[in-house]
């Protein structure tokens, strides 16, 4: 049933409806005699339990030309900037598409009778990636644990503990390496037997499969022939990997670049130490290190590691893209572009638009340039 042949979606409001037919948990659910309707029908009870705790469910998200923007960045009538909009999705960000194709696999292996027990649910983060994955866990009413820094504020402890989730505050210990301690954390509760509900592919590369249908949804939109470029915040990386992946896939190869913040840039880093090596995945050890002290306004990509840049330095490489480093000046100046333009972002959701103002002496006017705004301001 699973097919690698070019992604074409089915004519559905439902992301995950739509993409059935290129989705893997599908393919699980369909190798053990789950009908296309069985799946049909799990997708649409999940996205009621969705809506029920988020007000939002899983549907094709708006894609637009966006006149403000283009204007403001001289664009020409023939190209402009086009704009993907995630933040009236599910959480306000695209997390959760990553961490639904993980639940939509844990659903279906009940279902089938696979799945006896309900482990826990793991994710390390204190941003978009832990609301979401709070939030269909609740609407799953699936346990899960979160673990966070110790500097996470209290009113987003507040948030996820009003979503039933099991916080954990994470110090560092004498024997941890460089890093991230919740990280460190949840990748001990993952050994106790936690199912890893995270955006992050090296932990759980069924969170790729969700992420792509960003990148099959913006190549069936665009009305255009060419995409000249794709703009992406990098955090852990794997948005960028995953929506290249699935662009690439529906409209032929698309520049990506992925940006970063000039207080927090490892991707960039472990770019220029693995230059020239046929492999980058060989050279991890010595090209993706921790970045230390990170800072920016757009917070939410403050990953001191780029845990999928693999990906995205392999999809840069792939599709001529580079990784851009925004200053800080661009980044607010991003925010305030996308807030008068009309939009609902965070300044970590409008990072993808700050690399575009860095790099804008470099594109013609008539170019079409993509950018993904994800992350609502709260």
């Amino acid at each position: 049933m699973h097919d690698d042949s070019p992604v074409k979606l089915v004519d559905d409001d439902s992301t995950f409806v739509a993409a059935d037919l290129h989705l893997a948990w599908a393919a699980y659910a369909d190798a053990h005699g789950m009908s296309a309707n069985d799946r049909v029908c799990l997708v649409g009870e999940l996205n009621a339990a969705i809506e029920a705790v988020d007000g939002a469910t899983f549907v094709v998200t708006p894609f637009e030309r966006s006149a403000v923007l283009s204007d403001a960045l001289g664009m020409s009538a023939e190209g402009g900037v086009w704009v993907k909009d995630e933040t009236g999705g599910v959480g306000g960000s695209q997390k959760a598409r990553f961490l639904f194709s993980i639940l939509l696999h844990l659903r279906a292996a009940e279902r089938l009778g696979h799945l006896a027990k309900r482990p826990p649910l793991a994710i390390a983060s204190c941003g978009n990636a832990a609301l979401a994955a709070a939030t269909l866990a609740k609407a799953a009413e699936w346990p899960i644990d979160v673990y966070v820094p110790t500097w996470m504020g209290d009113g987003f402890g507040d948030r996820l503990d009003a979503l039933g989730a099991r916080v954990h505050r994470s110090e560092r210990r004498d024997d941890d390496p460089p890093g991230d301690p919740a990280m460190f954390r949840f990748r001990d509760a993952v050994a106790a037997g936690a199912v890893p509900f995270t955006v992050q592919g090296p932990e759980n590369a069924l969170c790729l499969d969700g992420g792509r249908t960003l990148g099959w949804e913006i190549g069936t939109q665009f009305p255009g022939e060419h995409i000249d470029r794709l703009f992406i915040q990098v955090g852990g990386g794997a948005f960028a990997a995953a929506t290249s992946q699935g662009l690439d896939s529906v409209h032929g190869t698309v520049p990506l670049y992925g940006v970063q913040a000039v207080g927090c840039a490892p991707l960039e880093r472990a770019w220029n130490r693995s230059t020239g090596a046929d492999s980058v995945a060989k050279v991890w050890a010595e090209a993706m290190t921790v970045w230390e002290r990170p800072s920016s306004l757009a917070d939410g990509i403050l990953d001191d590691e780029t845990y999928d840049w693999v990906g995205v330095v392999e999809a840069m490489r792939r599709n001529g893209g580079v990784p851009v480093v925004a200053s800080e000046a661009d980044i607010e100046a991003a925010h305030r572009l996308a807030r008068e333009a009309g939009y609902n972002v965070s300044p970590t959701g409008a990072a993808g638009l700050a690399g575009l103002l860095t790099v804008r002496g470099d594109i013609a006017p008539n170019e079409n340039v993509v950018v993904v705004l994800s992350g609502v301001t709260r």
